[in-house]
């Protein structure tokens, strides 16, 4: 349910008329509110806007939209209520912008010697379908007295085999991912939560991504990575409870309180080498998937959703060694998104998969799937450069619900 209460007073509706930062106080500013306007309206439409309040975050079980710009922050503050305030603060603007509706009083018509509440940029776009998923990473639990909180899920992750990782591209103490399908209306969420956030946290790295490699809605037909396969065949779909329950969503068994109807995140970066892959025989490739590239199906099936025969395929085949039953059952749900970002000054292109998976449990998810990928014939054209892992808080239930609550619970 969208929630269209008007928002508290900007610190603009404080500001005097007689010069910029000068700030006046509640009686004197006659009890200042925010002028509604009617750019504050998100646009009407089937399908224009997801609902940001529920028991789960938006952005995980939601049919994946077509373009990503996520964020990892690192905390620079050491104030723990400035902390838990900035959580508040980036819970209203979110709220408003998947919504469709501006951050406070907008981008414009304000005090013209103040900075205006929002950038600007999406005025006059759609929803888009933004979601906005927040998740707190290890490091943040050496922060504010949180060392007693962190999950015991919430593990630091092992070194892989083939593992190149670029300590800029890696870590951070909180994340943001923004999936909209419009990459601006993404891109201005990033950076409305950075801008609200200055002094307090600050940009540690960030991704863009366009063209989802992984559906959670089956019914649509499978999207391709950059090597030109389909993938997410056999991904969770959002419509599958049994299946989220038991592998996406932490129980309140599996613990700690706070995360209950939470989840994990693994962040990973991965970079293709595609030009030795174009120059790699059909058979080659379809035999390192252990799919056909044309339908997608498995080896020696017709159609891309039979039921692969893993015995059929190579040992070293893609499929084979990340199928649940080579792994024990283990299973993620995967939303991950393509990258290009320019060449890398020898003519090659930076290309790959930024690879989301979410899971109940990276010890019984992606880490043993990884380290069972280790002989993985795909290996050859690939390297993880980047890596991050998250817990994911429940989400936002109502108006008054703020992201982080059930973690700060002091505040709370």
């Amino acid at each position: 349910m969208t929630d269209t209460s008007t928002p508290p007073p900007s610190r603009r509706s404080l500001l005097g008329w007689g010069g910029a930062g000068l700030a006046l106080g509640a009686a004197a500013a006659g009890g200042a509110v925010a002028m509604a306007r009617d750019d504050d309206e998100a646009p009407a439409g089937p399908g224009a806007a997801v609902p940001f309040h529920g028991m789960h975050q938006a952005g995980i079980a939601t049919p994946v939209q077509d373009r990503l710009h996520f964020a990892a922050f690192d905390v620079t503050t050491d104030d723990r209520a400035q902390f838990v305030q900035l959580l508040k603060d980036w819970t209203d603007a979110a709220r408003r912008m998947t919504a469709g509706h501006p951050v406070g009083e907008g981008a414009y018509g304000g005090l013209p010697e103040a900075p205006p509440d929002d950038t600007g940029e999406a005025l006059g776009l759609r929803p888009s379908r933004l979601t906005l998923t927040i998740g707190f990473g290890p490091s943040l639990f050496e922060k504010f007295d949180l060392a007693d909180h962190r999950p015991e899920a919430l593990v630091d992750l092992p070194k892989f085999a083939g593992d190149n990782l670029d300590g800029t591209r890696s870590g951070g103490d909180l994340c943001v991912q923004a999936c909209a399908d419009d990459p601006q209306v993404a891109v201005h969420a990033i950076r409305n939560l950075a801008r609200i956030g200055f002094g307090k946290v600050v940009i540690r790295w960030s991704q863009l991504g366009f063209g989802k490699t992984s559906s959670t809605t089956p019914e649509a037909q499978t999207p391709r990575n950059l090597m030109g396969f389909k993938d997410g065949t056999r991904n969770i779909a959002g419509t599958e409870t049994d299946r989220l329950r038991k592998h996406v969503w932490v129980s309140e068994k599996a613990g700690p309180a706070w995360m209950t109807g939470g989840s994990y995140l693994v962040a990973r970066r991965i970079r293709m080498h595609v030009e030795p892959w174009d120059r790699t025989s059909l058979q080659e490739q379809e035999d390192i998937f252990g799919r056909d590239k044309g339908e997608g199906a498995p080896v020696g099936k017709a159609k891309e959703r039979d039921e692969p025969f893993l015995k059929a395929m190579k040992p070293d085949a893609h499929v084979r060694l990340a199928h649940p039953d080579s792994n024990h059952g283990a299973t993620i749900l995967r939303r991950g998104y393509s990258f290009t970002d320019g060449t890398d000054g020898l003519g090659r292109l930076d290309a790959g998969l930024f690879f989301l998976a979410y899971q109940r449990d990276v010890r019984e998810g992606f880490i043993p799937i990884q380290r069972n990928l280790a002989t993985d014939a795909l290996n050859e054209y690939i390297q993880h450069v980047g890596s991050a892992l998250f817990a994911i808080p429940p989400g936002v239930r109502d108006k008054d619900d703020w992201w982080g609550r059930t973690l700060f619970s002091g505040e709370a």
